[in-house]
């Protein structure tokens, strides 16, 4: 069994700057890619960044590039989710997640692994 825990969030005016990280336990993280999603009260749940397990291919949703950045460092079973010039619209709670192999890197579906999730509010 894998478990994730993220760490990181909290209350940031906009303009500031966050760094997400999702520890993984149970398995090698390097045999994993991950994916980081998020979901605002009321909304479905949303691709945010992912990246694949041997750290070299990236993937960003559209209104997420140029302000965040994923990363990963194997050796310490971490992943993580550098954000800048957030904006109140980025509140919601982020969620980290991997899988062996994900079919599509931008759907929740295609994570079996979660994480509890750690909430994020940018104040205006």
């Amino acid at each position: 069994q894998v478990q994730l825990v993220e760490s990181g969030g909290g209350l940031v005016q906009a303009g500031g700057s966050l760094r997400l990280a999702c520890t993984v336990s149970g398995r090698p993280f390097s045999n994993y890619a991950m994916g980081w999603f998020r979901q605002a009260p009321g909304k479905e749940r949303e691709f945010v960044a992912s990246i694949s397990r041997n750290n070299i291919y990236t993937t960003y949703a559209d209104y997420v590039k140029g302000r965040i950045t994923i990363s990963r460092d194997n050796a310490k079973n971490t992943g993580y989710l550098q954000m800048s010039s957030l904006r109140p619209e980025d509140t919601a709670v982020y969620y980290c997640a991997c899988d062996l192999s994900p079919l599509n890197v931008t759907k929740p579906r295609s994570y079996i692994y979660w994480g509890q999730g750690t909430q994020v509010t940018v104040s205006s």
